[in-house]
């Protein structure tokens, strides 16, 4: 099972949308949306970002996603690139298998100094 996170902010290409367009743009994702869900991905759960989260990322809006397979993360993937998405909104994602908070721990206390999580 997979974890993904999208983080996103609008692009003045989607202000520059009448409502109608932009009303008329989830209707169509929408149809793949629920194929997706249809399949086994579930969606966590979709929010606006806090403006008074500590260490707040600077991006307004999230999705999180439960994905059995990473076969259905990269159709989530294509899905989203083929929609457009991309054309109206800034995006970043994180994507990961779920894995045991002691594993994660594990990994963190064992992290080599040639890790490529090290930040400088």
């Amino acid at each position: 099972m997979y974890l993904y996170v999208e983080l996103w902010n609008v692009t003045q290409k989607w202000m520059d949308l009448s409502k109608e367009d932009r009303a008329d743009f989830f209707n169509k994702a929408g149809a793949g949306i629920e194929q997706l869900m249809n399949a086994g991905v579930e969606v966590t759960g979709w929010a606006m970002n806090d403006e008074h989260t500590p260490y707040r990322s600077d991006y307004r809006y999230m999705a999180v996603w439960k994905i059995p397979s990473i076969d259905l993360v990269e159709k989530l993937e294509r899905a989203v690139a083929d929609s457009g998405w991309h054309d109206y909104f800034s995006q970043v994602n994180a994507r990961g298998k779920i894995i045991p908070l002691n594993n994660a721990i594990e990994n963190l206390i064992n992290l080599e100094k040639q890790s490529t999580s090290i930040i400088e």
